[in-house]
């Protein structure tokens, strides 16, 4: 029996200099039924020749450009209506996967009966050193409330069963809208299931969206106020869980 079809979302602005390793990450996966949806946002450097030259070697690498810059929640969306598989995966475009992660994953999901699952992973730099130590993530069952405290799910990792949960849209924020799209899953009732071994690599650059939480908590409190409809008191409160979870997450 065919093995089903997993669809890639993957956004790109301006990562040439990761993006030949987080295509080769996907080339090398010991599960081989994918589709690859790149979605580039304009960019101004070789993103998209990199991508052109990987489509034209093997056509499970598709290409779709945006007209304007948008962002990467709506960019996101735009592959993820395009996606034809029984699962969905996120890829950023400077991180990388171990060449286990799908066969991993999809086993995990269908031993389990789960339509949601995350998974550990390691902290690289830009030169593909290994720094910190890798985020093992909890076995617990991840809730709506749960994620409100902690951001336990890294985009990179997560897989979804799209025949059993639908597909659900990135809200159009230019920032956090993954962590929008999973806390809209989580309030629907479904829970999300973490796997302990590390299944990829997250890239921290100097001078990315992640690398100050502290310029973030402001934002991160009207995030709250304008996707979750919170009060400023309630999204104080799990902004402040969020901060000091964050903080031990990215500095220790």
């Amino acid at each position: 029996m065919e093995k089903p079809l997993i669809s890639i979302v993957t956004p790109i602005f301006n990562t040439e200099l990761y993006l030949e390793d987080c295509l080769n990450s996907v080339l090398s996966q010991t599960y081989q039924n994918w589709e690859m949806i790149l979605i580039d946002d304009c960019s101004t450097d070789s993103s998209v020749s990199i991508v052109e030259q990987f489509s034209k070697e093997d056509s499970r690498f598709k290409l779709l450009r945006n007209s304007e810059n948008k962002g990467s929640g709506i960019t996101r969306n735009s592959g993820i209506d395009f996606a034809k598989g029984k699962y969905l995966c996120f890829l950023d475009s400077d991180d990388r996967w171990k060449p286990n992660k799908l066969e991993t994953q999809v086993n995990f999901m269908l031993d389990n009966d789960y339509s949601f699952s995350f998974g550990s992973y390691e902290f690289i730099d830009e030169k593909n050193n290994l720094i910190k130590r890798p985020k093992i993530v909890t076995e617990e069952p991840i809730d709506y409330e749960f994620l409100l405290k902690k951001t336990e799910i890294f985009t990179s990792t997560v897989m979804l069963d799209l025949d059993k949960i639908g597909k659900f849209m990135m809200p159009p924020h230019r920032r956090k809208q993954d962590y929008g799209l999973w806390l809209k899953i989580l309030k629907s009732g479904v829970k999300a299931y973490g796997i302990k071994e590390p299944i990829a690599q997250y890239r921290l650059r100097k001078g990315s969206a992640t690398s100050n939480k502290l310029s973030l908590i402001t934002k991160h409190v009207l995030f709250l106020k304008e996707t979750q409809k919170f009060s400023l008191f309630k999204s104080v409160y799990y902004t402040g869980y969020w901060a000091i979870n964050g903080f031990i997450k990215y500095y220790t």
